[in-house]
Parts: structure tokens; C-alpha cells; sequence
């Protein structure tokens, strides 16, 4: 009888488990509650990725006359053959690196400090340093290095490059192929390397849409933590069984002791 009620224990314990962990695969518990112009304006807003000291920029500046622009253009420079003398000019353009003082050096003009600037900023500003010597020259900037890392209780953890510098914590669950069944979907944490900040986020709740971490930044880090599932999971099955069945036997006993 001992041995049927806590193999019953057993399987009653389990199931709890199983239903609590079934309750939080889902997200967004309260959408159902928000109205369609609520939902509506979570997206509306543009968001612009900022500049930041290390990113590789490719700046390309185009215009009328290819010869008038060249000087501002820096195209890669290489030898024709092994040991010849003779340069030769690629028109693939070389990319800029935001140095520690959140600059680059740019050709020509010098300097110009671009971290903190959205890419339109960046632009304003080249274009601004440009005009004593173009006259509507077209500037257009590309991010060389925009990555995420994802770790954890993911389908296919690693670092994704993000080719359109938009990307929200949900596109990128989904280029790790979403969470697995053990993932905290209540505890998702984000490590934002650019600014040194770290937040954790509840995707159970619609409160995500207006988080400042809804949208990645490069060189973030999101990390899915396993459930207590998985930590069960986890450990020697054996080992487990034995631990609860000698707490079991110790419960039996001190129950006992204390009804006499």
C-alpha cells in the first residue's frame, strides 16, 4: 500500500509539473485583451538602429561625375600579380571602423563622428562635411557587422547576422527555429554588450511590444534559461527516484515518531 500511494505521489507530482509547464509555452497571455488600434500602434513607430564604436560601415558616395566623387570613395588597392609593382582598383568599397572615440576617418574631409547617430544622422552629417566640395552628392551608409548571439533553450542557438538592421527579440527566437518546450518564456534576458545593460522579459505578456529591448541591437545577447523541467530532466533519473523516496521514508518516519 506504502509503494502504490507514492508511486500515485510520484505520477501526481509529475502531472503538476507537466500542466505548469504547458500553461507558460504560450506568449502573449492578454492579447486577447488589447484593442486592434493598440496592436496597431505597437508597430507603427520607425525604428533606426544606432551607430556604435565598433560597427563596420560601408559608405558609398555617389553622384554625376565618377571622377569628381572618386577622391571620396576609398576602393580596395591591390598588386596585378605576385611580386609586380603595378597597383590595381577593385570597385568593391572598403569598409569604415568606428574607432574608440566613436569616429571614422573618412577621405578628404577627416574625421567625422558618427557614434550615437541613427543612419540617416550619419548621412545628414557626411553630407553636411561634403558640401564645400559636392554639390548633391548621394550618401548611402550599410551596417558590415550587425549581429545577435542567441543561447539557451533555443531550437538552433547561435550568432545570426541581421541584413536589414531591424531585427525584434521575436524575429530573432525565430531565426534560432523559437524556443524549445523548456525555454522561460516569463524570463527571457538580454545583454545589450553596447551599453552594458541587461533586462529580463516577460513574453507571456503583451508588455513586450513597448519594452526598449523589443528591438535587438547589434552585438546583443539573448538568452533563453531552461524551466524546471528540463533541470529534472536533467538529472540521473535514478538518483532522483532514490532522493525522493528517502525524503519519502524520512516523512514516513517523523510522521510516525510524532503520532506517538
Amino acid at each position: 500500500m506504502k509503494k502504490i500511494n507514492f508511486l500515485f505521489t510520484i505520477v501526481l507530482l509529475v502531472s503538476l509539473i507537466g500542466c505548469t509547464s504547458q500553461k507558460k509555452i504560450a506568449y502573449f497571455h492578454d492579447i486577447e485583451t488589447l484593442p486592434a488600434d493598440s496592436i496597431r500602434s505597437m508597430f507603427s513607430d520607425a525604428h533606426e538602429t544606432k551607430i556604435c564604436v565598433g560597427d563596420m560601415l560601408s559608405i558609398v558616395v555617389s553622384g554625376i561625375d565618377p571622377k569628381v566623387i572618386a577622391p571620396f570613395n576609398l576602393p580596395v588597392v591591390g598588386y596585378e600579380n605576385p611580386g609586380s609593382d603595378q597597383l590595381y582598383s577593385s570597385p568593391t568599397i572598403q569598409s569604415y571602423l568606428v574607432d574608440v572615440d566613436g569616429a571614422i576617418n573618412f577621405p578628404v574631409v577627416g574625421k567625422i563622428e558618427l557614434a550615437g547617430l541613427t543612419k540617416s544622422q550619419a548621412i545628414a552629417r557626411i553630407n553636411d562635411r561634403l558640401s564645400p566640395f559636392l554639390k548633391d552628392a548621394i550618401v548611402t551608409i550599410k551596417f558590415l557587422n550587425y549581429n545577435v548571439t542567441i543561447i539557451g533553450e533555443v531550437a538552433k542557438p547561435g550568432k545570426y547576422v541581421i541584413n536589414n538592421e531591424r531585427v525584434t527579440i521575436l524575429d530573432a527566437l525565430a531565426l534560432a527555429g523559437d524556443m524549445t518546450v523548456y525555454g522561460k518564456r516569463n524570463n527571457v534576458l538580454v545583454i545589450r554588450e553596447n551599453s552594458g545593460e541587461v533586462a529580463r522579459l516577460n513574453l507571456n505578456s503583451t508588455e513586450i511590444f513597448t519594452s526598449p529591448y523589443y528591438y535587438l541591437q547589434q552585438n546583443d545577447v539573448l538568452y533563453v534559461e531552461p524551466n524546471n523541467v528540463k533541470a529534472i530532466s536533467g538529472l540521473n533519473l535514478n538518483l532522483y527516484l532514490s532522493t525522493i523516496t528517502t525524503l519519502a521514508s524520512l516523512l514516513s518516519v517523523i510522521f510516525t515518531v510524532t503520532r506517538k
